[in-house]
């Protein structure tokens, strides 16, 4: 298994479970990536609709994809008792609830397609939960909310109990198929292994597939301190377009946390994020008055699929890799989803969910999608031909970076609090696109497929895993 947060790890369970011997290998600290920057939502009701996947794919889409989901759900809490994890999972209601009166009409289409997947129990109250008392909403009952760093700790437990091989800092550079055995290539030597699971949030051992049929989107995360009873212990999201809104309770001893996100965009596309939070804490406040200061702001990275399902299977271009990939928001259940997928395959051969999620599957019906996000990505390549965000070097503050092209070369430049800079290449090691300066985490972003990258140029998040290179001061 690649990759430490709930993905690998829910496929390690499930496989170490099974008999296999697992070993799970991460670039930096368990549950350091995507996973601890969730805001935990144990929803089976599609993130982007079932109203929406139903008009692209059919409602055989919808069965399975429903299916699945609720099937994770019932695994997640089915391990808590198994294992004795102590990590406050609940069942909740989920509310999805209209932004505006306009779109009531269409939580009744939404209504009708959750229930021809399967969601036989979804219903229509005519008063929403605490704050939208004056109108309307879908209740969702049994859903779920939970602590991830928690699960994620009890799951590592329960790994090492189980004879599982745990690395962290383990970057991995490479993968190859020979003799039917996966060799993974760590860059101080080599991993050997009947078959790999590639769980890294974005494949990085392909350089095409997969990475054009999804684009990466930042949301945006506030939690603050909120008396008992003042807030439903619920799931909720709302209709918003093009960045809903999401709410979720912590529960606390004394008091509760409140969670809300949304002021979503596409990656590396915006420069406002301190107005992006102020507005998410604004709207947070409007609805509920009794929330107290503001303890904890953050970001993440989620993967959008053209055609609204991700992409969990065996990987293009191999017979021993899987992967999973293409969480659209809801990644804690796809992560676990695609665990129970994975092994299936493995002990299996098969899955009643393949369809679905499969990786190789042609994007016809998303074809609007499709085209539009990668217009975006190769007007980000465009960017090597224009001049930089800033003329000289001194125009960066401290604390800041921009793009600049030194001796014809874009080059990302980062000045530290001392004053010191940092110059790297701007060019994505994974495809070459232009990186962009992410304000709020104080990294490079790559717009085209999502990687990340420190101020000294190393890859935290994939698909890149080589550094960017130095650049010497002109």
């Amino acid at each position: 298994m690649i990759g430490a947060g709930i993905a690998g790890l829910s496929c390690a369970y499930e496989l170490v479970c099974s008999g296999h011997k697992v070993a799970v290998v991460d670039r930096g600290a368990f549950g350091g990536g995507m996973t601890a920057r969730t805001s935990a939502h144990l929803a089976f009701e599609l993130d982007d609709f079932f109203e929406e996947l139903r008009s692209l794919r059919g409602e055989e889409a919808c069965r399975q994809y429903y299916e699945s989901q609720r099937a994770a759900v019932d695994r997640i809490e089915e391990i808590c008792g198994q294992e004795s994890i102590d990590c406050d999972f609940a069942r909740v209601d989920g509310y999805f609830v209209p932004a505006e009166e306009k779109d009531i009409e269409y939580l009744r289409k939404e209504l009708d397609a959750a229930r021809a997947a399967g969601f036989a129990d979804a219903e229509w109250v005519d008063t929403g939960p605490g704050f939208w008392s004056s109108g309307p909403a879908l209740r969702f009952p049994r859903q779920g909310r939970f602590h991830p760093l928690k699960y994620l700790d009890g799951l590592v437990s329960s790994l090492h109990r189980r004879g599982a091989n745990l690395f962290a800092e383990t970057p991995i550079v490479g993968l190859e198929e020979k003799n039917d055995q996966v060799h993974a290539e760590t860059g101080r030597g080599t991993i050997t292994a009947a078959r790999v699971v590639v769980a890294t949030n974005s494949p990085f051992h392909l350089r095409i597939p997969i990475h054009t049929k999804q684009a990466p989107y930042r949301t945006y995360v506030i939690a603050g301190p909120i008396p008992k009873g003042a807030a439903p212990d619920a799931l909720i999201w709302d209709t918003l377009e093009p960045s809903y809104h999401y709410v979720r309770l912590q529960p606390g001893d004394v008091e509760d946390v409140l969670i809300v996100g949304g002021e979503d965009h596409k990656t590396g596309e915006a420069a406002d994020m301190d107005e992006r939070l102020a507005r998410l804490e604004a709207w947070a406040r409007e609805r509920f008055p009794e929330l107290g200061r503001t303890a904890h702001r953050w970001s993440g990275q989620v993967f959008e699929p053209s055609d609204y399902v991700p992409f969990i299977g065996k990987s293009p271009g191999y017979e021993r890799v899987y992967l999973t990939t293409g969480d659209s928001g809801e990644g804690l259940t796809t992560g676990v989803a695609g665990a129970l997928l994975i092994r299936d395959l493995i002990n299996e051969g098969s899955t009643p969910w393949a369809d679905v999620y499969d990786p190789d599957r042609l994007m016809l019906r998303g074809a609007v999608e499709f085209v539009k996000e990668n217009v975006d990505a190769a007007r980000h390549w465009a960017a090597h031909l224009r001049g930089g965000e800033v003329s000289s070097l001194e125009e960066i503050r401290p604390g800041e970076g921009a793009l600049i092209k030194l001796n014809g070369k874009m080059t990302a430049a980062y000045r530290t609090d001392d004053g010191d800079l940092k110059l790297c290449s701007a060019s994505c090691t994974h495809m070459g696109c232009i990186v962009r300066w992410n304000r709020f985490e104080r990294c490079w972003d790559c717009p085209c497929h999502g990687s990340h990258f420190s101020v000294d140029g190393e890859a935290l998040q994939g698909p890149a895993f080589t550094p960017l290179s130095k650049v010497e001061s002109a």
